[in-house]
C-alpha cells in the first residue's frame, strides 16, 4: 500500500436526513436500503435512488431524543433477522424513559407488515432486553447478526467519565451488562422465561459471577461494528467482527472481537494504561487493538467496514472507517507478513480526479456512521450540524476513480417489491467544487428545502446535562449553545459527540442528576446552527452574533 493518501470520490445518495445513525439492508435480494434517523424514524430507499414517502417505521413517540447538540440518546441500532425473507423479523435498539422516568435502552423484535413489505408492524414490538442507563452518554447501540446466526449487542460502559461505577467499573464487571459485547439467541426462550436463549458456547454461561449473555468485556463505548464478508474468492477474513471503540482523553481504537476477550477498559485506553492500578493487575490479560490513534489525529472514532464489493477492486480487504469530530477518513490494510494493520489516509479527490458525472469531492464534516449495501458497496453518513432534529445529514457512496470493475460485471437484478407509498425522486444538493486533494471536511449541502421529510418540532429535553435542564430547547435552525456534551469515553471529560456523534465523549455527569455531561478536558467547537430561510427577513433570530456552539468532543479529552 502506498504511503500517500488513497484518493477516492463520492456519490451523494440521500440528503435532508436528521442525524442518520445507520443504513442496513434486509439481505432479501431487493437491494432496498433502510436508513434510520436518531429521532426514531426509518426510511426506505429503493434501488432507483428514490425514497418512499411513508416511513418503514416511526417510533419517535417512544424514543428518547432531544435537540441538544451532543446528546447521544435516541434510535441507535437496527438489524434484520438472517431469515428475514421467511419470518419478516427485525430488531431495534433505542433509548427510552419508563413510567418511573428511569432512562434505559431497549432491544426489541418487530415484524414487517403482512400487507406491505415496505412498512413495519409497529404493534408487533416484543421487548427482548432492557438495561438501565446511569448517565445520558455512552449508550452503545450496535446490533448485528454473526455468521453463527446469533445476535451481538454492543453496550456502553454507563457513561460519565472514566467508568466510575463500582470498584473496577462496569466494563470489567462481568455481572453487569454495560461495557460489553453480548450474544443471545433470539430464536427461542430460556428456562427462566427470558424472550431469548443463551448460546451454549457463550464463554461465561457457567460462571455464577457473570451474566451469561456476556461474550466479551472491557469496552468503553463501541460506536459502529461490522461483520467482514470475507474475500470474494478465498473467503479469508469471513465472519470477523470489527469495532471502533471511542476513547477517553487520549486514544481512539479499532478492535476485532474475540469470544471471551477482555478489551482492557478502564485499565487501558488504546495501547496505554488509563487506570494504573488496574493496568498493573497481572490477571487483566487484555486483547490489544489492531490499531489506535491519538487525539492529534482525531477525537472520536466511527467504526466502519472491510470493503468486499465488486465495483472498486482496489479497495478489497481495506477496513474503511473515520473520525466523527474532524471528518477524517482512513483505511487499514492488513500486512500478513507482520500480522499488523497499517493506516492510510483517504483523501476525497480533487475536482479533476472526480470529474465523472454524478461524483463529488466534498462532504459534510461530522461522520456519524458507515454502511454496506446488499452488493457490498460502502457508504457513510455525515451531517453539517449534529443535532437529532436538524435535517442536514447526507448519505454518500465511496467510488474509486482509479480502477473500476468492467462494465456490466457488477450489475444487480433486484427482486421487485411493490411500493404502495409514493416515491420521492432523489435531488442532489452537493456540487463538485474545486478542492485540494486533502481531507474534505467542509459541508456540501445547504439547508434542504425539498427533501420530502416532514419537519418535526423538537421535543423538550427530558433529561440532559444539568445546564441543559434550565434551558429551553431551540429549534434546529436556531443557534443554541451547548457547553457540555453527555458522552465521555475519554478520561478528562471527553466531551461527547452528538448523539451518535458523541459516542465517545466522557461526559462527567453528576450522580445526583443523571444525564449531565461535563466536558472537563476537551471542548470542540461545532458550527452554529444553520439559519432558517426566513431568518434573512425581518427578525434576525440569532442577532448575527456568531455564537459558537461548544460541544464536548464525543471523546471528551
Amino acid at each position: 500500500m502506498d504511503k500517500g493518501c488513497l484518493q477516492l470520490c463520492l456519490r451523494e445518495v440521500a440528503n435532508g436526513l436528521r442525524n442518520p445513525v445507520l443504513m442496513v439492508h434486509a439481505n432479501d435480494n431487493t437491494h432496498r436500503m433502510f436508513v434510520a434517523e436518531q429521532v426514531g424514524i426509518i426510511w426506505v430507499y429503493l434501488p432507483d435512488g428514490s425514497r418512499l414517502e411513508e416511513p418503514f417505521l416511526d417510533i419517535k413517540n417512544l424514543v428518547l431524543a432531544t435537540p441538544w447538540v451532543g446528546d447521544e440518546r435516541g434510535f441507535l441500532g437496527m438489524a434484520f433477522h438472517p431469515k428475514f425473507k421467511d419470518n419478516g423479523k427485525f430488531y431495534i435498539y433505542y433509548s427510552f424513559q419508563d413510567k418511573k422516568k428511569v432512562e434505559k435502552i431497549r432491544i426489541s423484535e418487530l415484524t414487517v407488515s403482512a400487507s406491505d413489505l415496505n412498512r413495519a408492524d409497529a404493534s408487533s414490538e416484543r421487548n427482548l432486553l432492557e438495561i438501565e442507563e446511569p448517565a445520558a452518554n455512552h449508550n452503545g447501540g450496535q446490533i448485528l447478526f454473526g455468521l453463527d446466526g446469533y445476535m451481538y449487542l454492543f453496550t456502553g460502559d454507563g457513561g460519565k467519565a472514566g467508568d466510575p461505577f463500582g470498584k473496577f467499573g462496569n466494563a470489567q464487571n462481568k455481572s453487569s451488562l454495560l461495557g460489553k459485547v453480548l450474544r443471545i439467541d433470539v430464536d427461542g426462550q430460556s428456562s427462566d422465561r427470558k424472550p431469548y436463549r443463551i448460546p451454549p458456547d457463550n464463554p461465561f454461561s457457567s460462571d455464577p459471577k457473570a451474566r451469561p449473555e456476556v461474550y466479551a468485556y472491557g469496552v468503553r463505548n463501541m460506536w459502529r461494528c461490522s461483520v467482514d464478508r470475507g474475500d470474494p474468492l478465498t473467503h479469508k477474513g469471513r465472519g470477523r467482527i470489527f469495532c471502533g471503540d471511542v476513547g477517553q482523553n487520549k486514544f481512539e481504537e479499532v478492535d476485532i472481537i474475540v469470544k471471551g476477550g477482555n478489551y482492557g477498559w478502564r485499565a487501558k485506553e488504546g495501547f496505554e494504561c488509563y487506570d494504573i492500578k488496574l493496568c498493573q493487575n497481572s490477571s487483566l490479560d487484555d486483547i490489544l487493538p489492531i490499531f489506535a490513534y491519538g487525539h492529534s489525529v482525531g477525537k472520536s472514532v466511527t467504526g466502519g467496514y472491510v470493503y468486499r464489493g465488486c465495483e472498486s477492486p482496489n479497495l478489497n480487504g481495506l477496513y474503511i472507517f473515520g473520525d466523527f469530530m474532524n471528518g477524517r477518513l482512513m483505511a487499514l490494510h492488513e500486512d500478513e507478513r507482520s500480522n499488523k494493520w497499517k493506516k492510510q489516509d483517504i483523501c476525497i479527490g480533487s475536482t479533476k480526479a472526480c470529474a465523472f458525472p454524478g461524483l463529488i469531492s466534498t462532504y459534510n464534516k461530522y461522520i456519524i456512521s458507515f454502511a454496506e449495501d446488499e452488493a457490498g458497496e460502502l457508504y457513510f453518513m455525515a451531517t453539517s450540524y449534529p443535532s437529532a432534529y436538524a435535517p442536514h445529514g447526507a448519505l454518500y457512496k465511496f467510488v474509486d476513480p482509479a480502477r473500476r470493475a468492467p462494465p456490466g460485471k457488477c450489475k444487480q437484478k433486484p427482486v421487485p417489491v411493490k411500493a404502495k407509498s409514493k416515491r420521492i425522486p432523489f435531488t442532489p444538493l452537493a456540487t463538485v467544487t474545486a478542492q485540494s486533494p486533502q481531507r474534505a471536511t467542509n459541508s456540501t449541502e445547504r439547508p434542504p428545502t425539498s427533501s420530502g421529510h416532514k419537519s418535526t418540532k423538537p421535543v423538550t429535553s427530558r433529561k440532559g446535562s444539568a445546564k441543559h435542564k434550565s434551558q429551553k430547547p431551540t429549534r434546529p435552525g436556531k443557534k443554541q449553545q451547548v457547553t457540555q456534551s453527555p458522552q465521555a469515553r475519554r478520561s478528562k471529560t471527553k466531551s461527547d459527540r452528538p448523539a451518535h456523534t458523541q459516542r465517545a465523549s466522557n461526559t462527567a455527569s453528576s450522580p445526583a442528576k443523571r444525564k449531565s455531561s461535563q466536558v472537563t478536558r476537551v471542548e470542540k467547537k461545532l458550527p452554529s446552527a444553520p439559519k432558517p430561510r426566513s431568518a434573512t427577513k425581518g427578525k434576525s433570530q440569532t442577532k448575527n452574533k456568531k455564537r459558537r456552539q461548544r460541544v464536548s468532543v464525543r471523546s471528551a479529552i
